[in-house]
């Protein structure tokens, strides 16, 4: 029922296409029998569902428990990792005096 609903748009779209240039000639015709071809398959496939694939189907698995990326592992070490994700921490000194090429501090 669904095909005949959307083929019968696609016809329609023809038609329309065919009467608004009842008048000129067959060139302009066959275009506008296209275009309204092209409107009416769209409409009609958005209106019956058809084409438009399957969503959520297959859901993504639940990450798992004690991994360090549900949000209560998050909520866990908080304090521990200072609000960063796992493995994407910052470098806790930046620079140390002997790295920075000042020597002067250092004995």
């Amino acid at each position: 029922m669904r095909k005949l609903i959307f083929v019968g748009f696609i016809a329609l779209g023809g038609l329309v296409g065919l009467f608004s240039a009842v008048m000129d000639g067959w060139g302009l015709r066959v275009v506008m029998i296209c275009i309204g071809v092209l409107f009416g398959t769209a409409i009609g496939g958005a209106l019956t569902r058809i084409g438009g694939g399957r969503r959520n189907l297959k859901q993504e698995p639940d990450p798992i428990p004690g991994m360090g990326v549900t949000s209560e592992d998050l909520a866990a070490n908080y304090w521990r990792d200072k609000g960063h994700p796992p493995f994407m921490k910052p470098p806790e000194n930046e620079v140390s005096p002997t790295m920075s090429g000042r020597h002067d501090d250092v004995g």
